[in-house]
């Protein structure tokens, strides 16, 4: 599985990426997890907001969230 945050580079999204990871670590999910800044991503996904929670390219979360709303999302896709 491959976990992506992509946004602008904001401390919005760099923590989305933060808590991301540790959701990752903490579900003990074998996820590759990256950060991108190519805001081009996001409108090939037809999302006009940031940041963006993606899963095998697929956006499951888009603007700010949580650490609670993250550990919801992974939780789902990674069964």
């Amino acid at each position: 599985m491959k976990i992506e945050v992509i946004g602008s580079g904001c401390p919005t999204c760099k923590k989305m990426y933060e808590a991301t990871i540790k959701v990752v670590a903490d579900l003990g999910l074998e996820a590759e997890v990256a950060y991108s800044t190519d805001i081009t991503k996001i409108i090939e996904m037809g999302v006009m907001q940031s940041p963006v929670l993606a899963v095998d390219g697929e956006a499951l979360i888009v603007g700010a969230a949580d650490q609670a709303r993250i550990k919801q999302i992974l939780e789902k896709v990674g069964k």
